[in-house]
């Protein structure tokens, strides 16, 4: 298996319910919000509240977390550098997708304004 293939799995597996507390933590401790983490994630997976409480409450992993989305048309227009990749250079659409969140969870806790983050 090589690197690629070995990171796709890490990801695919990731539980979400396990990571999104962490998102909400690391906005918190910048001063942020849950309701402002879960505009982002509405805004680029297209889930209502009650869809995305049903995911968590599933455990999903990132893999079908990201199947059941339905990806923001501007999600192209992220980009920058998150956990030393381009996330707009990232070839394999589900690592893309996660970089997507975590740039914006990122952004989020650097104080940008909600405007910008959600690339309207």
């Amino acid at each position: 298996m090589n690197a690629a293939d070995k990171q796709y799995e890490i990801f695919a597996k990731m539980n979400f319910a396990v990571v999104y507390p962490l998102y909400i933590a690391k906005a918190q401790k910048k001063g942020r919000s849950k309701q402002e983490v879960d505009q982002i994630i509405y805004w680029l997976t297209g889930f209502d509240e009650c869809e995305l409480e049903k995911l968590i409450a599933e455990n999903v992993d990132f893999e079908h977390f990201f199947q059941s989305a339905n990806l923001n048309p501007n999600a192209h227009l992220i980009t920058g550098v998150i956990c030393g990749y381009r996330v707009e250079e990232i070839e394999n659409p589900l690592i893309q997708k996660v970089r997507y969140l975590d740039k914006l969870i990122d952004e989020l806790a650097k104080g940008k304004k909600m405007e910008k983050i959600l690339r309207k």
